[in-house]
């Protein structure tokens, strides 16, 4: 019990800064990427609106449960079902909090590639959605909520403030940004954090290296997990650390990018939401973009990483290295203190 709960702090530590490094360029993006303009940009079909709502949506600091309401905005206020449908992946997937999480605990090829993959699922479904004929939208009131019924955390990024209101100036935007990232994305990701460095510490005291190394390194491991991260309600940067865990523990680099790629853009709520909204085609194409493409880029990440012989143990020690001890210390306790509010504000 004591190395689990030593590799569990030592985690903490390492994510720490970076964590709060990702939810500060959060705040910034919330401040300004306004919701009514990505309305704007997104309302026709085709690969451009698609392209957009991929490349917009993978930083956004939305999660599974935020990007569900998110998402269903856009589609009110006229995006396209393709643009819906790329921004529902794009954004889940990856954001500027998870691609920092990925660099420490990963390193610098895994904090890049992650996003590559997710905007190339995200416009692979988008265009698959694209090639069917228009149907009727329905109403997904209760899909939107279902994953975040009851919970303040859950943001669709809208604001219901009378527009006098809403005239700020560029230092009270950031300092409602900063909020955003600090008490309801901290809110939203906090116990799943908690969870996946909870699970990366387990694997890393109790799971010996060749049992998950037995999936080997082709199809079979990347079945294994997609079949883990399909029912798995967890959002990017938690499931960083689980990757993180599986990766140093024998599962090739290629199936632990699936999960990171599964895992976040696949719930319950989520199917639901496209299903109803968008169509039965559309939820196939979301699956294919989602799994399909996550595939493609396991099987480039290992063919990548034995080309270019990436040492991935090294490559997280360099980033460990950029950060001194005192400064690391310091941004774990702020963010053990941050999440604790989060955690009983929720409770």
């Amino acid at each position: 019990m004591i190395n689990l709960a030593q590799h569990f702090l030592d985690l903490f530590i390492e994510s720490a800064p970076w964590l709060l490094l990702g939810l500060l360029v959060a705040g910034v993006m919330k401040t300004l990427v306004p919701q009514d303009w990505l309305g704007r940009q997104l309302g026709k079909p085709g690969f451009a609106s698609t392209l957009k709502a991929a490349l917009l949506g993978a930083p956004l600091p939305l999660c599974s449960c935020g990007v569900i309401p998110a998402a269903l905005g856009l589609r009110r206020a006229g995006a396209s079902k393709s643009a819906t449908t790329s921004f529902l992946i794009s954004t889940p997937e990856t954001g500027v909090d998870s691609i920092s999480v990925s660099y420490a605990l990963l390193g610098p090829f895994m904090a890049i590639i992650r996003p590559i993959a997710a905007i190339s699922s995200a416009l692979t479904a988008g265009l698959l959605v694209d090639t069917e004929k228009s149907t009727s939208a329905q109403s997904t009131t209760t899909a939107a909520t279902s994953c975040c019924a009851s919970k303040r955390a859950c943001s669709s990024g809208t604001s219901d403030k009378p527009t006098a209101q809403r005239e700020q100036t560029m230092a009270q935007k950031l300092a409602e940004g900063f909020r955003f990232s600090f008490t309801k994305l901290l809110g939203d990701i906090a116990l799943w954090l908690l969870i996946g460095l909870g699970a990366a510490a387990v694997i890393k005291t109790f799971v010996p290296a060749e049992f998950l190394a037995q999936w080997g390194d082709g199809l079979l491991a990347f079945v294994v997990m997609a079949i883990i991260g399909v029912p798995m309600y967890v959002c990017a940067t938690a499931s960083t650390p689980m990757a993180a865990g599986l990766l140093f523990s024998g599962v090739s680099p290629g199936a632990v990018l699936v999960f990171m790629l599964v895992s976040p853009a696949t719930n319950v709520a989520t199917v639901a939401l496209v299903k109803k909204e968008l169509g039965g085609r559309a939820l196939a194409a979301y699956l294919t973009g989602v799994i399909g493409v996550g595939f493609v880029f396991g099987f480039l990440t290992n063919w990548l990483t034995e080309q270019w012989q990436i040492d991935f143990a090294e490559q997280a020690s360099h980033s460990h290295q950029l950060v001194s001890a005192p400064l690391a210390y310091t941004a774990a306790a702020v963010l053990a203190l941050l999440m604790a509010r989060s955690l009983m504000q929720r409770s």
